[in-house]
């Protein structure tokens, strides 16, 4: 049975994909800052290990690899923060909230795949989350997204240092996620997709025979959800 570590974990795109990721027999290792939300998210589900914790937290990403035991088939790195809401312009952007931003979405990633590195698989997939606010120039998007501009180029020089592993950026798209909303506070998001829409792309790089790059998980073929399996 492959192994996989999926941060945030408790809801949301890490909820989805750890859910679908079971049905098709994987075990996984997930986390998220909330222990109550994440045991209530998996409870009674034998192939789920709950870890909570901050992945800021050095203690808390040795304790996620632990929990993976000897292989691991896959590493998500899909918990990130958000910064401050109403999102500010960078000339009002408050600088410890923004060295906060790169501590989770690009300090702790790259230091959870240190970690894993000794106990990751030939071939083993690397799946760092990220978004079009890593390429486009969005007002208020300044820190959020030049930390996920920084953690895409950190996975593209990743994947050039280790040719034995599949090493990715996925873009899942809008969603209707709590952080989405606190992007948008009082604004109405129903219209924005859940986030099992971007699953079928995020299993085709996952399970698939994609080059390590970067992806958007809405245009990629999608995997055959019915015959699929882990690899």
């Amino acid at each position: 049975m492959p192994t996989a570590i999926v941060t945030g974990a408790s809801r949301g795109l890490g909820f989805a994909l750890t859910r679908a990721l079971v049905d098709r027999g994987w075990r996984i290792v997930g986390d998220a800052r909330g222990a109550v939300e994440l045991e209530r998210a998996w409870a009674g589900h034998d192939r789920v290990v709950t870890v909570a914790g901050d992945v800021g937290d050095p203690r808390h990403r040795l304790a996620l690899v632990e929990a993976a035991g000897g292989r691991i088939d896959l590493l998500v790195n899909n918990a990130s923060i958000l910064g401050p809401s109403p999102l500010p312009a960078l000339a009002d952007f408050p600088l410890d909230e923004l060295r906060r931003l790169y501590e989770i979405n690009v300090t702790a990633p790259l230091a959870l795949v240190q970690v894993a590195l000794p106990q990751l698989a030939d071939g083993a997939r690397i799946v760092n989350v990220t978004s079009d606010a890593a390429v486009e120039a969005y007002e208020g998007w300044g820190g959020y997204g030049s930390s996920k501009a920084a953690l895409e180029q950190l996975t593209a020089v990743l994947a050039a240092e280790h040719p034995e592993l599949r090493v990715y950026t996925v873009d899942p798209g809008d969603m209707r996620t709590q952080m989405h909303q606190d992007a948008f506070p009082g604004e109405d998001i129903s219209d924005r997709p859940l986030p099992e829409a971007s699953v079928p792309g995020l299993l085709t790089v996952i399970e698939g025979d994609l080059p390590s790059g970067r992806y958007e998980a809405r245009t990629v073929v999608p995997a055959e959800l019915t015959t699929g399996g882990a690899p």
